[in-house]
Parts: C-alpha cells; structure tokens; sequence
C-alpha cells in the first residue's frame, strides 16, 4: 500500500494495528489513534491480512461484560 502520508502518520497507524492485533486497545480506539474511521482502519487491516474481531477476547472479558449486562438495570 502505497502512501503520501507522513512517517509519523504511518508510525501512528503500525501502532494502532500492532496494539489492536494484540488486544491492547479495541478497533474504535484504533482507528481513533490512527485518525480513520473504523470503516476504513477495517480495510486497513484486511489489506495487511488480518480480521476484525468483534465481541470479548478472553473469558476474563466475557465475564465482565455478562455482569455489566446483569447489572444493567441497577
């Protein structure tokens, strides 16, 4: 993929798809942090052979999110 955009714009983007691939932060805040939206940071990563992963990545986060759901009410 070839760019004209500046090293430290492309620094920003291999950070947010190497944190975003490991978990670190969710595609939202990604793309934030490589200013995109999260459309295009979507087709970003298919370009550089990953998917979007949508919903808990770990049984820990699974967890939280089923009792922020139980609590929902309260």
């Amino acid at each position: 993929m070839a760019s004209s955009t500046s090293p430290e714009a492309n620094d920003e983007l291999a950070t947010a798809v190497g944190q975003y691939v490991l978990g670190e932060i969710s595609l939202g805040k990604a793309a934030e942090s490589a200013g995109m939206s999260r459309w295009e940071f979507e087709e970003v990563l298919e370009e550089a052979g990953f998917t979007a992963l949508y919903g808990p990545r770990t049984d820990a986060d699974l967890r939280d999110e089923i009792d922020v759901a139980r609590n929902f009410d309260e």
